[in-house]
């Protein structure tokens, strides 16, 4: 799992023809919408702008290592041209497979890949109707019938992991037992079944947790900072919107500022965590103005802090108010969030660091020595013994968030 606790910061994408809608990717559950409204999406989805080299562009420069897709979600709708289905991206007015020029794009940019698969599916005629699905209203169909499902859903993964070249991760979403009417989980997955044919096909593979299976190689907090990481050590990925919605919209104006989505990804990392930040393309095959405004001031951090990030983790020094610490061997990562007046006090390090710099720009942080005798010193008196004062200018860097670089 080295390379993924090596990149840090991956790009989520949640495309589908719900982007047409543009009021989110559960419209059809939110709204109730039968299949025959819902068709219309299908029926107009042409996106005559998707250019996949600019989204890989778009999420390297931003700093993004690695990528996971929305090969089908909820509402059934495959990017990929599945022979299993005729609701795919092959049979709208686009006529074109989505998935195959998306993971080319990104594979060329040196990016790893992961697909995200629904085990849901509002749209096959076998999946039993249950409290998520938008005819939940007219209660359970006892003609449905889970087994046929599961049957189409393992064949359809079947069909990514032998056609669509090496895959890293395999993101399923999502298992609900014990949750109310129709609630599916391992059983009706036929989850154990289901993940040894995944680690059959794909060897190399890690498989998130969302199984009901007790546990995956990786942890999925969703929507949430994690207060300390997530127990029991395990490898986690925490998984972000820009402004609360995963798919495209167009309305939603709760978006988060490059300042705090920077911060969510410095608090991540000081936790030993990575950031799966999710764009919801529009239904022309576009990043909107507003995602890529921010994927680009955070590219503009990412650039001159990047060591900070990669391969970096959490440090057993615990930093001071404020800030967070990643460490990478013999360097550690002061990250400031908000910026102190002068001085700022490292418990546990006095002794322990040979130089301080900044790391946007290399120049030194001067250490300072406290003079128990300098009357200047006076309110400095009183320090604990064992800590590194460091010297700051007035003036705060012009940076998203400042970082001094400290050679243990």
């Amino acid at each position: 799992m080295s390379w993924f606790t090596d990149a840090r910061f991956g790009l989520f994408v949640h495309w589908g023809i719900y982007a047409a809608a543009a009021r989110h990717e559960w419209v059809k559950s939110y709204e109730k919408l039968d299949d025959a409204h819902y068709q219309r999406y299908f029926d107009h989805f042409a996106p005559d702008l998707y250019d996949p080299e600019v989204w890989a562009d778009d999420a390297w420069n931003a700093g993004m290592r690695y990528l996971v897709v929305t090969t089908k979600h909820h509402d059934g709708f495959c990017l990929w041209d599945s022979a299993l289905t005729d609701y795919k991206a092959t049979a709208t007015p686009y006529g074109k497979d989505l998935l195959r020029p998306m993971l080319d794009a990104f594979r060329a940019r040196g990016m790893r890949i992961g697909l995200y698969h629904s085990l849901i599916d509002w749209h096959h005629p076998e999946f039993p109707i249950d409290l998520y699905h938008p005819q939940r209203d007219l209660g359970e169909d006892e003609s449905r019938d889970v087994r046929k499902y599961a049957d189409y859903l393992h064949g359809q993964v079947r069909e990514l992991l032998t056609g669509y070249g090496p895959i890293d991760t395999m993101w399923f979403d999502f298992s609900y037992p014990g949750r109310g009417m129709g609630a599916k989980g391992r059983d009706e997955w036929r989850s154990a079944e289901l993940g040894a044919m995944v680690r059959e096909l794909q060897p190399g593979i890690m498989i998130n947790n969302r199984l009901d299976l007790g546990g995956g190689d990786f942890m999925t907090p969703e929507q949430v900072m994690p207060p300390g990481g997530v127990p029991g050590h395990l490898p986690w990925e925490a998984c972000q919107t820009l402004n609360g919605s995963w798919g495209y919209d167009r309305d939603n104006l709760d978006w988060k500022s490059p300042q705090l989505l920077l911060s969510m990804l410095v608090d991540t990392v000081s936790k030993g965590g990575n950031m799966l930040l999710n764009v919801g393309p529009n239904a022309r095959g576009e990043f909107e103005p507003r995602a890529v405004e921010r994927l680009r001031e955070i590219g503009r951090w990412t650039r001159l802090h990047g060591r900070a990030i990669y391969g970096a983790g959490a440090s057993e020094f615990t930093p001071p108010q404020d800030c967070r610490y990643t460490q990478r061997g013999d360097r550690l990562y002061l990250h400031l969030l908000n910026w102190p007046m002068k001085h700022v006090h490292l418990a546990g390090l006095a002794g322990r660091v040979k130089y301080a710099q900044f790391l946007h720009d290399a120049s030194e942080v001067r250490v300072l020595e406290v003079d128990p005798h300098e009357p200047g010193h006076a309110y400095l008196r009183g320090v604990p013994v064992d800590t590194l004062i460091l010297q700051l200018p007035v003036t705060r860097p012009d940076v998203a968030v400042p970082v001094v670089e400290l050679f243990l």
